[in-house]
C-alpha cells in the first residue's frame, strides 16, 4: 500500500484521539501514526501528538489548552503536564504562544508550518544567517511583530535579534550596531530601542516616532517610565551621542517623539536602498529633459550675473567649488535669492539654469506647507528638507530646492504676541534658517517683496540678484523674439514706449496669437497698440509716448 502522508497520519491521530482521554487504547491505535509523525518532524512521540492535536485546531489564532483537553474528554492537568513538550514545540517554531498580560496564554499555528505539512515537508525555519539587509530587516519585522502580538518575552526577543546580528556580523549595519553599543554602552532596553526605531524606519517609512509606539515593547511599566524620562531630560545615551534626536514642532524640540539622526542613518542604512527608492520618486519635481529651452534676455548687470551663477552650476565646476570650500573649513550649500518685479523671468531663470546644468528641480509648494493644525506646518518644512538632503544624497547630480514666491517664509518676523499664526511663522523661518545654514545643495528662492526680507535671511544668500525691468534694448530682443514678422522699427516703436516685464510682453503676444486663430489673420500694429494698453491696469503705469526713436 503506499505511504500515508503528513497529513494523513495526523488525521489519523486525531480521529483515534476523539474523546479518547488518551487512555492506553488510544496509544495502542494511534502508536504507528505517531512514530511516523514522529520520526519525520524529528520530535518525541509526545511531541508528535501534541503538534497533532494543535494541527486540529489550525484554523483558529487563539487555541487555548483547555480546548485540547475538552477535546480528548480528559481533566486539563493532563494537557498541562505536557507542557514541557509545547515549549519544545514552540522553540522549533512550530507553534507560536501569545502571554498576553492578565490573559491566559493561547497557541497559534503558524500558516507557513500548515502549508508544510499540505505539502508533506517538514517545516524548516528560515535560514537567519548570511543574509543581505534588505532581508534582516525582514526577519526583523518578524521578530517585532512576535513581541506586538505578545508571541515572544523580551528578553527572548532580545536574544533572538542579538543572535540575528551575530550571524550576519558582515553587513555595515550590523557592524555600525555594534559600534552604537560600545559609544552608548547599551543596555538591553537602549539595544532594543534603536532597533526598533530601524524597524520603524526601514519596513513602515516612519521617521516619527512617539512613545506610544513602543510603550508594550519592555517587560515592565517602570523600565518604560525610566526609558522614557531619560529620552526628555536627554541622559538617554541614544540621545546624547546624537543617535536618537527630537522631532522639533513650533521651532523647538518635541520631546514627545524622536527619530534617528542623519548622521545616524548614513552610517546604519549605507547598505540599503531605500532612500535611492525614494529619489526615483519624483512625481513632484520638474525634470530637467523635460524643460524646453526658451531664449532669455536681461539688462547687463542681470546678464553678467546669471551667466556666472550658471557656470558655478554646472557639474563639474560646482564639485571643485565645493571641494575647495570643505577644505577651507566653510559651508559647500548654495543659497541664491532672484528678486524683482512679477513677470522679470526670476522663475523661468531657474528653469532654464536647471536645463543647462542638467540638474532637476524640486518645486515647494508654500500653500501646502501652511496647515491649520497647530505645529503640523512646521513639520512639513523640516520634512521638505529632509527629502531634499536624500535626493542630495543619493543622487549623482544635485537637484534645485525651489522655493517660489518666498515672502510668505522670508519675511520679516512677526511679533509673537499677535497670536499662534506669527508664531508658527516664525518656528517655520527658524527651521528655514537652520537648514540653510546645513545645506548642502543648491537652494533658489524668488521673491516680489524684498523690502520685507528679514535681515537673518539676507545674510544666508550668497548670491543675489535683482530682476530689474528690461530696458529698450532688451524689450526689442524680446519683441523680435515672439512677434518675429514686426518690422524693426515697429519693434523699437513697442520697445521705447511700454515699459513692461518679459512677463507682460508674452501675454500681449498670447493675445495676438488667439486673434490670429479666429479671424485668420495678422493683427495690425494698431491693433498690438490695444492689446498693450489693456495690460495696464494701474494709472502710474501710464504708456510713454508712442513715436519712433531716432
Amino acid at each position: 500500500m503506499k505511504a500515508k502522508t503528513l497529513l494523513q497520519n495526523i488525521e489519523q491521530i486525531i480521529e483515534f484521539a476523539e474523546n479518547s482521554k488518551l487512555n492506553d487504547e488510544f496509544y495502542q491505535k494511534a502508536k504507528a501514526n505517531i512514530n511516523v509523525v514522529a520520526k519525520t518532524m524529528n520530535l518525541t512521540p509526545s511531541q508528535a501528538l501534541i503538534f497533532s492535536l494543535f494541527m486540529e485546531f489550525n484554523n483558529d489564532w487563539r487555541i487555548q489548552i483547555r480546548e485540547l483537553s475538552d477535546f480528548l474528554g480528559c481533566r486539563k492537568i493532563k494537557t498541562v503536564c505536557m507542557m514541557s513538550d509545547v515549549d519544545v514545540l514552540e522553540t522549533r517554531r512550530l507553534v507560536r504562544c501569545c502571554r498576553e498580560k492578565g490573559s491566559t496564554p493561547t497557541y497559534r499555528v503558524p500558516l507557513e508550518v500548515v502549508n508544510a505539512v499540505k505539502q508533506n515537508v517538514v517545516f524548516q525555519p528560515e535560514k537567519t544567517d548570511n543574509l543581505n539587509t534588505e532581508t534582516l530587516f525582514k526577519h526583523i519585522e518578524r521578530l517585532f511583530d512576535e513581541r506586538s502580538n505578545h508571541e515572544i518575552g523580551f528578553d527572548a526577543l532580545v536574544h533572538d535579534l542579538r543572535s540575528l546580528l551575530n550571524e550576519n556580523s558582515s553587513l555595515v549595519f550590523c557592524q555600525q550596531m555594534k559600534e552604537y553599543e560600545k559609544i552608548c554602552k547599551c543596555n538591553d532596553e537602549n539595544f532594543l530601542l534603536l532597533l526598533l526605531f530601524c524597524h520603524r524606519f526601514v519596513n513602515l517609512d516612519d521617521d516619527n516616532i512617539g512613545f506610544r509606539d513602543f510603550e508594550d515593547l519592555f517587560s515592565s511599566k517602570w523600565q518604560f517610565r525610566d526609558i522614557k524620562s531619560n529620552l526628555q531630560n536627554g541622559n538617554n545615551e541614544l540621545i546624547s551621542n546624537k543617535i536618537l534626536e527630537y522631532q522639533i514642532d513650533n521651532g523647538f524640540a518635541d520631546k514627545e517623539y524622536y527619530k534617528i539622526s542623519a548622521a545616524a542613518k548614513e552610517k546604519l542604512f549605507a547598505e540599503i536602498n531605500l532612500k535611492v527608492h525614494k529619489a526615483e520618486n519624483k512625481k513632484d519635481f520638474i525634470l530637467h529633459q523635460n524643460i524646453t529651452p526658451k531664449q532669455l534676455y536681461y539688462n547687463d548687470r542681470e546678464k553678467a550675473q546669471i551667466a556666472q551663477l550658471s557656470s558655478l552650476l554646472g557639474k563639474e565646476n560646482f564639485r571643485s567649488v565645493q571641494e575647495k570650500l570643505v577644505k577651507n573649513g566653510m559651508r559647500k550649500g548654495f543659497a541664491c535669492l532672484f528678486y524683482g518685479a512679477p513677470g522679470t523671468g526670476k522663475t523661468e531663470t531657474v528653469y532654464q539654469i536647471a536645463h543647462a546644468t542638467g540638474r532637476d528641480v524640486m518645486m515647494v509648494d508654500i500653500s501646502e506647507t501652511k496647515s491649520c493644525w497647530f505645529g503640523e506646518s512646521e513639520k512639513r518644512i523640516k520634512e521638505i528638507f529632509d527629502r531634499y538632503r536624500d535626493f542630495v544624497k543619493n543622487c549623482e547630480t544635485a537637484p534645485i530646492l525651489l522655493f517660489n514666491e518666498a515672502d510668505a517664509v522670508i519675511g520679516k518676523r512677526k511679533d509673537t504676541a499677535s497670536g499662534s499664526v506669527a508664531q508658527t511663522e516664525n518656528a517655520i523661518q527658524n527651521i528655514i534658517l537652520q537648514e540653510m545654514e546645513n545645506l548642502e545643495g543648491i537652494l533658489i528662492a524668488t521673491t516680489n517683496l524684498t523690502q520685507n526680507l528679514d535681515k537673518a535671511f539676507e545674510r544666508r544668500f550668497l548670491y543675489k540678484i535683482e530682476f530689474d525691468k528690461p530696458n529698450v534694448d532688451a524689450k526689442e530682443k524680446i519683441w523680435n523674439t515672439m512677434l518675429p514678422n514686426l518690422s524693426k522699427d515697429e519693434r523699437r516703436e513697442l520697445a521705447s514706449a511700454y515699459s513692461f516685464s518679459g512677463g507682460q510682453i508674452e501675454n500681449i503676444v498670447r493675445k495676438y496669437t488667439v486673434d490670429n486663430i479666429l479671424n485668420g489673420t495678422d493683427p495690425t500694429i494698431e491693433t498690438v497698440h490695444s492689446y498693450c494698453q489693456t495690460e495696464f491696469l494701474y494709472k502710474n503705469d501710464k504708456p510713454k509716448k508712442i513715436g519712433f526713436v531716432r
